[in-house]
């Protein structure tokens, strides 16, 4: 293994998650309307198989922590990877929705395996005080994996076989750079550091809310990552390599999406959580009143990108900040029930193209998600460490950002958060 200083390891993970997550899970929706053509899939058959990734994913978070500490980090990231390479390797081969079906579901398991793969390695090579920006860094790599997907949808839109071989080869060269790079410990945890706090009733009350918006947040957002450059082509008449801009423009905004919930975090999450989740509402109706127009069709991938990132980050803070001491755990639920929810969302956005047409299909998810942006004042805000009595005392601001989330996650005999080590603190100014 070749040590890496804390830029470079957030680099290499942000490659790593390009890979399972841009490549290996949310490309597929690009490549519909070709893959669809070719096999004669119906948009529910499509809907069907665009659900399989994020079960996947589920089934495979639910094991992954207890992976992390049986394997190690290497091994779970050169599992993860190779359960890519299949994935992808059968997708490039299929010959029915069967076979596809398989290579997609292989595919959900790799995203599922990769994150909590890197999450243990950081715990062991990076400096505490360097974690919030590092998994802002790595969370970024989702974003740069839809951006490369980009060119290889302009220029072979209609060599998908081709394009899935490429993002094998692409995911084998990762799987080797996981084994050189990753070590192969799991998690570190300091030795004065006290076991996690009991789950309290508000914190379970916080956490059955955050779920509930991750779900319904994943619902609606399961049209656009499946569908939306299907609708371009089918109703807007754009030619498959057009669609590719759309990917790149939730790319580029979708860089956005740390510093957003960063924000957010910092100032009103319920407020911003309302809004978010009203723009990533308005980005569905705009993407089917204007399919045609490229221009629009791009604004309108841009505002989802942007809203979707946002919110992704924002149900990670959330997640991390309502159970300190349990890091496997706070940030899974949300991305699970996200999961879930575009799990639920795909073949319901399938059942509806092809009994009202993808116009009527998209404007009703995006009613259901402005009548859960409505309810947004219910979604936690930020968790209160102090007990009741403490808190009739004067306090400072609580710090808050994504550092301060990973900053309250390992508590001292006494409660207090143990101060980070801030040896690498040049290394990422």
């Amino acid at each position: 293994m070749k040590a890496l200083s804390s830029m470079g390891f957030a680099l290499f993970g942000a490659a790593l998650v390009a890979i399972s997550y841009g490549l290996a899970r949310f490309a597929f929706g690009l490549f519909v309307p070709s893959i669809s053509a070719e096999l004669s899939l119906t948009s529910y058959l499509v809907g069907i198989i665009g659900a399989l990734p994020f079960i996947s994913f589920v089934l495979s978070t639910l094991v992954a922590p207890l992976a992390a500490d049986r394997l190690g980090a290497r091994n779970l990231a050169i599992l993860s990877g190779s359960f890519g390479v299949g994935g992808l390797a059968l997708i490039s081969q299929s010959s029915d929705a069967l076979s596809l079906g398989m290579g997609v579901f292989i595919c959900g398991i790799c995203t599922g395996l990769m994150m909590p793969a890197l999450t243990a390695a950081m715990q062991a090579l990076v400096s505490r005080a360097m974690h919030g920006r590092v998994s802002s860094i790595m969370n970024a790599g989702t974003s740069i994996g839809i951006i490369v997907a980009v060119p290889t949808v302009v220029f072979l839109s209609d060599a998908w076989r081709l394009t899935y071989t490429i993002f094998a080869a692409l995911t084998a060269m990762g799987v080797v750079a996981a084994w050189y790079f990753i070590p192969s410990v799991s998690r570190v945890i300091p030795a004065n550091a006290a076991p996690p706090p009991p789950i309290t009733r508000s914190q379970w009350s916080r956490l059955i809310r955050l779920t509930i918006f991750a779900f319904a947040m994943g619902f609606v957002s399961a049209p656009y990552w499946l569908f939306a450059p299907d609708l371009a082509v089918t109703l807007g008449a754009l030619s498959p390599g057009h669609t590719g801009w759309l990917w790149f423009a939730v790319g580029v905004a979708g860089l956005g999406g740390a510093v957003i919930s960063d924000l957010a975090d910092r100032n009103n999450p319920p407020i911003t959580q309302a809004l978010m989740l009203m723009m990533l509402s308005s980005s569905l109706v705009l993407l089917a009143a204007s399919p045609g127009q490229l221009a629009l069709a791009m604004f309108s991938a841009m505002v989802f990108g942007l809203a979707y990132m946002s919110l992704t980050g924002l149900y990670l803070m959330t997640g991390i900040r309502l159970l300190p001491g349990r890091l496997s755990m706070g940030p899974v639920l949300p991305f699970m029930a996200c999961a879930l929810g575009q799990a639920v969302g795909s073949p319901v956005t399938g059942v509806l193209v092809d009994r009202l047409g993808y116009a009527d299909a998209f404007a009703i998810f995006s009613v259901v998600g402005i009548l859960v942006a409505v309810l947004s004042p219910l979604y936690p805000g930020h968790i209160d460490y102090l007990t009741e009595e403490e808190e009739l005392q004067p306090t400072e601001a609580e710090d808050t950002g994504l550092q301060a989330a990973y900053d309250h996650q390992l508590l001292d005999e006494n409660g207090d958060p143990i101060e980070p080590v801030a040896e690498d603190a040049e290394t990422l100014s």
